[in-house]
């Protein structure tokens, strides 16, 4: 499947190792969703978000994840990753991974609020809020739902 006309300003060149394929000739799903977590990482880190340091973090509470096509030990291969939503309590992930030109795997993720100290949920810090914002180049914003914004360009 070709890429869509979703854009992505964080891309990241993954490697192929031997070891990600599986029997069939093809990388293993499950080495597909550690990449899908890599590039969730990288993002944030390349933002300045340590997740796994804040006292108020993000955590994931679900994914979801569809498989397109197969991917090959000498592919052209990267994962793409944005953020699509942000409420007060959560945020919505897209992240595409890309090989040869194609889409090959897409996964949808929501990241819930999470306090370290008090072991719950919590609002996402209005600061890491902008940071995303800021990066995802998002000027203007309508609501989805109560207290819930929809990026757009």
């Amino acid at each position: 499947m070709e890429p869509d006309n979703q854009i992505f300003n964080h891309i990241l060149p993954l490697q192929i190792r031997f070891n990600d394929i599986d029997m069939m000739g093809h990388v293993n799903n499950a080495v597909i969703m550690e990449f899908f977590d890599y590039g969730k990482m990288k993002y944030f880190e390349h933002l300045g978000i340590n997740v796994e340091k804040e006292e108020v973090t993000i955590v994931i509470v679900h994914y979801e994840a569809d498989f397109r096509g197969q991917i090959f030990l000498d592919s052209s291969t990267e994962v793409r990753t944005k953020v699509e939503k942000i409420g007060q309590k959560s945020l919505n992930v897209l992240q595409h991974i890309v090989s040869d030109g194609q889409v090959k795997a897409v996964c949808k993720t929501v990241m819930s609020g999470y306090n370290r100290k008090t072991k719950t949920s919590d609002f996402i810090p209005e600061e890491m809020k902008k940071t995303i914002l800021d990066y995802e180049n998002r000027k203007n914003f309508s609501t989805f739902e109560k207290n819930v914004v929809t990026l757009q360009n």
